[in-house]
């Protein structure tokens, strides 16, 4: 280890101890043992300048996991701020993964130089990056399975060092069983090519008090359930209390309804005014929609609606799928996302495993404010 190495590593390590100070709490073990690899990998890319040359070795990519609630995002995003290097990316993958489908359309499958399409999208997404953060990658899509695969493949054949959290290890990536085998060798790759850093230790993050600063637009938001819905006005109404704060958006009145463009595609809205649009869930999450639709919703419109929200356990697989990743893209982007119907997680028991596959979803939907009913406990 070099002077240049062992000083950023130093650097890196203050750098990770201010960010915990500030935000009030202290590092569990598992994030200890993630921040010395973190801050390692923080020299080595001071050692080399962030150029890799033939003539040694390029430092080890990283792949961080854990169930929610671990911290593995303010890990990366830590890491990538105190980081000074010019030639770096942090991006959601749901984000990339969008970019690269639009990418590999537009190049098609024709090969220039011995470059797929995909070589040549990564191309145009990357440029001369040096290291690329992706935060929340996962593999459940069995029809962007091979895309996924390629990328991966593309990723790690280059002179880039890759970053990424999950909240799978590499085996529990593509957990259908009727398509995992077809990801092993993406799981083989990962597991030959990634220092696989485990960050689950047994505090959840999401349970300690929240900065006072920054407040979330997304957590202005809420469930409204046991019958509440909302009229004109914004007024709750059918026994369920006032919600604190703004009032809620009017319901949508008789002509109201629109198409709204997605992704490739345009979708059947109840409302759509300013920065609200207002959908059934039948069409935003049992019709064929994907992420990139909602991405392209959450870069138009600040505040979601969806009604007549199902017990996710009386949904199909892939309907559950799509709500998990609905909730996921607005929490994201800061989208004030207001539920209306049943409690989407009623009936749902830790023995089927619906759960715990929606343990993020949950946590999520944990920072709604909720309706209730006027003859409930206050």
């Amino acid at each position: 280890m070099n002077q240049k190495t062992r000083e950023q590593h130093e650097v890196m390590r203050r750098h990770f101890q201010q960010a915990s100070e500030q935000r009030g709490f202290t590092l569990s073990a598992a994030q200890e043992r993630a921040v010395e690899r973190l801050s390692l990998l923080a020299g080595e890319l001071a050692g080399t300048g962030g150029l890799f040359r033939r003539s040694r070795p390029s430092p080890r990519n990283l792949y961080v996991w854990g169930p929610v609630g671990r911290g593995k995002s303010w890990l990366v995003d830590t890491f990538f701020d105190g980081l000074p290097l010019r030639r770096k990316r942090r991006l959601h993958f749901h984000d990339f993964f969008r970019a690269l489908h639009d990418g590999v359309a537009r190049e098609g499958q024709v090969r220039d130089g011995g470059h797929s399409a995909v070589d040549r999208a990564v191309d145009e997404l990357l440029g001369d990056c040096r290291l690329l953060v992706f935060d929340e990658f996962h593999a459940h899509d069995a029809g962007d399975a091979m895309l996924v695969a390629r990328l991966f493949r593309t990723l790690l054949d280059r002179h880039i060092t890759l970053v990424t959290t999950s909240n799978y290890p590499p085996a529990g990536l593509m957990p259908d069983p009727l398509y995992h085998h077809l990801f092993e060798p993406t799981i083989q790759r990962i597991e030959e090519r990634m220092d696989v850093l485990d960050v689950s230790g047994p505090t959840d993050f999401r349970r300690l008090p929240a900065p006072t600063h920054g407040a979330r637009r997304f957590a202005e938001g809420a469930r409204l359930t046991d019958g509440a819905h909302l009229t004109e006005g914004g007024v709750l109404t059918e026994g369920a209390d006032a919600l604190p704060g703004e009032p809620g958006p009017d319901a949508p009145r008789p002509g109201e309804a629109v198409l709204v463009a997605a992704h490739h595609r345009e979708l059947s809205a109840k409302a759509a005014r300013a920065d609200l649009v207002w959908f059934g869930f039948d069409t935003l999450c049992e019709a064929t929609t994907a992420v990139p639709d909602y991405l392209a919703l959450a870069e138009r419109f600040g505040t979601l609606v969806l009604d007549d929200v199902p017990p996710l356990a009386s949904c199909t697989a892939d309907g559950r799928q799509r709500f998990a990743n609905l909730v996921d893209v607005c929490c994201d982007r800061d989208i004030r996302l207001f539920l209306i119907g049943a409690d989407p997680l009623a009936g749902l028991s830790e023995d089927s495993g619906l759960l715990r596959d929606l343990d993020r979803t949950a946590s999520r939907l944990a920072m709604l404010r909720r309706g209730r009913r006027a003859d409930a406990a206050p």
